[in-house]
């Protein structure tokens, strides 16, 4: 194991959610990579929402909150810039291995990435419209 991919085992942290004897390829890359990985950068995903509200000239804080998941879902699976950026910030925190097994079925644990994310996002709009925003 690389020293790369120990500093990264001891930062992520452990596996979440359930792993038992029926869960699939995909599920278990899920809870043990993908659900520490979005863990460790959520408060970085917030921001780079925050600036891009910013950057774009958005009055989301004027938004309802319905408008406001609906603009989340939205933005995530409309603008492929961005959501290929919020991929790249989740990638850039896999070890070798899990980048070898990600590349065998990339379109498929990225839509998991993104339903994740995006499911994040809605959960903590309070953040993404509060103070500083």
């Amino acid at each position: 194991m690389s020293n790369r991919d120990q500093f990264i085992n001891a930062f992520r942290g452990e596996t979440l959610g359930e792993i038992n004897s029926q869960t699939s390829d995909e599920e278990l890359f899920q809870n043990q990579s993908l659900r520490p990985i979005l863990k460790l950068q959520n408060d970085l995903y917030i921001e780079i929402f925050k600036f891009y509200i910013i950057k774009n000239k958005l009055p989301f804080g004027e938004f309802s909150i319905d408008k406001k998941l609906i603009y989340i879902e939205k933005t995530i699976l409309n603008d492929n810039k961005f959501r290929n950026l919020l991929i790249g910030i989740t990638i850039g925190v896999f070890k070798i291995e899990e980048y070898k097994s990600y590349s065998k079925n990339a379109s498929g644990l990225n839509r998991r990435i993104i339903t994740m994310l995006i499911e994040r996002l809605k959960s903590q709009v309070q953040l993404i419209d509060g103070p500083g925003n």
